[in-house]
């Protein structure tokens, strides 16, 4: 171990047990970043491979400097001719090993880069295709290794990918929970637990993955949904209009939802799909490769906006595309969330096609406020926003009587142009 890092008994057994592929579910107050910290240096430190990267990801990047570059600059700054680059949160040591500090609030700007080693840390508030889509592939060519660490926050995909790893022997998996660690004092501990919520400490020192995510908007409705049967299997029903409800970002993530009504008012969330980095004849492809039969498109009220570069609106470009957006009333936050909540008291979902979006949903809350020690009056912004945000513009731009009416009509699309026909 590193002449600085005198890790505790569990900490120096996760180290010996450590796999290619490992995930830890830890319990406040564990030492995880520590822990994590240190077996990217010394990986770092005793890679023989040319050029070496090791990467920490944060949930933000914000989080990653406050949280992991203080613990990287003491436990590296003892290592003859370590350099430290703190614009970029970066350590580079003699071997010319490298070790940055990232966040996964934007993972598209992560694509192309090579890795040897990384540690994801609250794997439970990072979007699932950061690993999938950006960072598993950027491990492959030099067979690089992973390391997942969180605390619970539902049974969500950080969740699966635990119960996942304890299904097979080529991955590590741990679970460290405050009444068996002894970590924190006993006396210590009974008084969190008189003081705090019951599933708040469930969550946190327990590392249960059934408490309620503290703060979250809409986790009551979809456990009911869950329990109602109503995320299941959900095909597409010809016979009725597709809608979309979108958020579009600019330098970050689109998301929309694909959505159908049914005469009594029961929403069909068919389908969900998000990317990042792409301009909108991409979002106009996919809608074609889609398939579906589409009435109408539903859009955040500023894509009206006309950009400075182009003195053209989105709209207006989406118009060209073929696509004819609808603009969602400019509604305050608390009236679009509790529209949200109407809607999924009556909707059912794919559970395939809308896992993404679903993750999302469920992990969308309050901000906290550290220093006041309560939730603040509006969301947090992080990778959960742009599902949620374009749910909450379906919830509010939705037309129940024109949606309603429209299932008697005969929708047609050709070569991206889509329509709505009324059935003669």
């Amino acid at each position: 171990m590193h002449s600085l890092y005198a890790p505790h008994a569990h900490q120096a057994q996760v180290h010996a047990d450590l796999k290619r592929f490992s995930v830890l579910v830890c319990h406040r107050r564990f030492g995880k970043t520590v822990l994590s910290i240190n077996a990217l240096i010394i990986a770092a430190a005793r890679c023989p491979k040319p050029n070496p990267r090791f990467a920490y990801f944060a949930p933000l990047y914000r989080q990653a400097k406050a949280v992991a570059w203080d613990y990287l600059r003491f436990y590296a700054g003892n290592i003859p001719g370590v350099k430290f680059n703190e614009s970029e949160l970066r350590c580079d040591l003699p071997n010319g090993a490298r070790v940055t500090l990232l966040g996964s609030d934007n993972p598209d700007s992560q694509r192309g880069i090579y890795l040897d080693g990384v540690v994801l840390d609250e794997v439970a508030q990072m979007p699932m295709r950061m690993w999938t889509e950006i960072l598993r592939p950027a491990l492959s060519d030099r067979k690089g290794w992973a390391l997942f660490i969180g605390t619970p926050q539902g049974r969500d995909e950080f969740c699966a990918l635990y119960e996942r790893a304890l299904g097979d022997p080529e991955w590590y998996a741990a679970m460290f929970k405050a009444s068996d660690t002894g970590i924190i004092d006993p006396d210590e501990l009974a008084a969190l637990r008189r003081e705090m919520d019951p599933d708040e400490y469930e969550q946190e020192l327990e590392c249960s993955f059934s408490a309620a995510i503290k703060g979250a908007y809409y986790s009551r409705q979809l456990d009911q949904a869950e329990r109602d049967g109503r995320i299941c299997h959900l095909p597409y029903e010809p016979i009725l209009p597709v809608y979309t409800a979108w958020d579009l970002g600019v330098s970050d993530s689109t998301s929309i939802w694909f959505f159908q009504v049914e005469r009594g008012g029961a929403f069909r969330i068919i389908d969900y799909y998000e990317a990042g980095g792409e301009g909108l004849p991409h979002y106009a492809q996919v809608l074609t490769d889609k398939g579906y039969n589409y009435a109408g498109h539903i859009a955040p009220h500023d894509i009206a906006v006309r950009e400075l570069g182009s003195g053209k609106s989105r709209m207006e470009t989406a118009r060209e595309l073929g696509i004819r957006f609808d603009t969602a009333p400019n509604l305050p936050i608390a009236d679009g969330i509790q529209a949200v909540r109407n809607v999924l008291a009556k909707a059912w979902f794919d559970r395939e096609k809308c896992s993404v979006g679903l993750e999302a949903l469920r992990h969308y809350r309050r901000e906290f406020n550290d220093k006041m020690g309560d939730f603040k009056a509006h969301p947090l912004h992080d990778w959960t926003s742009h599902a949620a945000d374009a749910f909450r513009y379906l919830a509010v731009g939705h037309r129940q009587k024109s949606l309603s009416a429209a299932s008697v009509a005969r929708p047609t699309h050709t070569n991206n142009r889509f329509s709505l026909r009324r059935a003669s």
